[in-house]
């Protein structure tokens, strides 16, 4: 009699093992909606960046008084800069289609930069010129190898392209 009790004990040991998993595989499965719904609430969205603006928005809020700032704290004064579409004033380039461009001047004119973009995008293509009271001769390439292009970027890549030129500060 005692061997039965034991045989009847390990017998109801896994049932009583069985039953404790039934309750935990007996949860309630997860429909396709709460599965997507836990995603995306763990998951949040950046904020646009000033960046992801349009162009023309982009260039008269956030370029021009970021540029002008920068290179007002490197010394000049009497900087005027526009944004236009017009011909390229480089030249042999007569013939080229407008394009929207940065113009800055100052000392009466007598320096005087262009940043230029064709493609009404600042991940696009740009250029630059700059003279000296003259109509300019060099179209240069700017910022060309950059695969993500920032506004704190386009400033100072031209304010040290200015630099460059040896037209700010103590130069």
């Amino acid at each position: 009699m005692a061997e039965e009790t034991n045989q009847n004990q390990e017998q109801d040991v896994p049932e009583a093992a069985t039953a404790e998993k039934k309750p935990a595989a007996a949860k309630k499965p997860v429909g396709d909606a709460e599965a997507g719904a836990k995603p995306a609430a763990a998951k949040k969205e950046k904020a646009p960046t000033v960046e992801d603006k349009p162009f023309l928005d982009f260039m008269q809020q956030d370029y021009l008084p970021a540029l002008q700032q920068a290179i007002a704290s490197e010394g000049v004064r009497d900087l005027q800069l526009n944004f236009a579409k017009q011909k390229v004033p480089v030249r042999g380039m007569q013939n080229a289609d407008e394009c929207w461009q940065i113009v800055g001047s100052w000392q009466n004119g007598n320096r005087q930069f262009n940043v230029y973009f064709p493609d009404e995008d600042i991940q696009g293509k740009k250029g630059f010129s700059c003279n000296e009271g003259r109509v300019p001769s060099t179209l240069e390439s700017f910022l060309i190898d950059e695969r993500k292009v920032s506004l704190d970027m386009l400033v100072n890549r031209l304010v040290w392209r200015l630099n460059g030129q040896k037209w700010l500060g103590r130069n």
